[in-house]
């Protein structure tokens, strides 16, 4: 018959207190054995949306340990936001100035703008998106009065919606095999079924952080505008190489054009290797050409 010292009696508070699968009696909402249970795309995919990059090669253990870090480091400053009475109320604004303002973006009115992806652009760059913008007399300005210009014409512009255009799918006689086929989104909760698969979406934030997660620009086809109106939509992925024929535009107006148009958001996260994936296409309902 087992002995009930002091020691077993210890030992049981302890598990009753800290349940399997939790190595984190601080954060009871952190299950890691739970976390250990998810698929890899699963785990990249929430990385990704906690700002950690370079998952691509990670292997599932060191995806879940990243996951479980990112979370722990999350409900810590959740933690520390909370904390704190009257006489600490300078220190509370602070963090909450911090948490509102993510790192590189101080325009928080503008999620669109980020101004530390502008600062890593080169001179060139800077007076081609601005030479776009309509701004002139950039050929003898310096990289640092080329951001802030280019940030200011952006800022000016921008207004960006964040309402979102519903998710569902756009229905029409012109509706391909593709959409047929493909995994409706609704929200940036949804998830894929499994790397590779193919998505529709409408909803402008799904979309809008696909782009940006790919450093993404909004623009449209140079010479397909009319009556003052967004043409061809687009996308100009640095990693493509900048294209010259794309001007870059809003994400106003790029919505706009989408909406007006009934357009469908034909995509993937990932490609069926588990890589990040830069396919996209846009598809009418209405017309065999969106």
């Amino acid at each position: 018959m087992p002995t009930k010292n002091g020691s077993g009696r210890g030992s049981g508070s302890t598990a009753t207190t800290n349940p399997p699968g939790n190595q984190t009696p601080n954060t009871p909402d952190i299950n890691e054995s739970e976390i250990a249970r998810l698929k890899v795309d699963q785990l990249r995919d929430r990385l990704r949306r906690r700002g950690v990059s370079g998952t691509a090669d990670m292997r599932k253990d060191d995806l879940v340990k990243a996951l479980v870090k990112a979370m722990k480091d999350g409900a810590k400053k959740s933690t520390s936001t909370k904390t704190g009475g009257s006489s600490r109320g300078s220190s509370s604004a602070k963090k909450s100035t911090s948490s509102a303002n993510p790192p590189g973006n101080q325009t928080p009115n503008t999620p669109d703008v980020n101004e530390s992806e502008i600062a890593r652009l080169k001179v060139d760059e800077l007076r081609s998106r601005l030479r776009a913008r309509g701004v002139s007399g950039t050929a003898d300005m310096q990289k640092a009065d080329l951001v802030k210009a280019l940030v200011k014409s952006l800022n000016d512009n921008s207004g960006a919606s964040s309402s979102s255009g519903g998710g569902g799918v756009r229905k029409g006689p012109q509706n391909s095999k593709s959409i047929k086929y493909a995994q409706e989104v609704t929200s940036v909760d949804d998830e894929p079924e499994r790397p590779g698969r193919s998505l529709v979406t409408t909803d402008h934030e799904v979309i809008r952080r696909w782009a940006q997660a790919r450093k993404g620009v909004p623009t449209t086809v140079d010479g397909t505008e009319h009556d003052g109106h967004a043409g061809v939509l687009r996308f100009d992925f640095p990693s493509n190489g900048r294209e010259q024929r794309l001007r870059e535009i809003s994400w106003e107006e790029w919505f706009r054009a989408f909406d007006e148009r009934r357009l469908n958001f034909i995509y993937q996260e990932e490609r069926s290797d588990g890589k990040q994936s830069n396919f996209f296409r846009l598809e009418s309902p209405d017309r065999e050409d969106g």
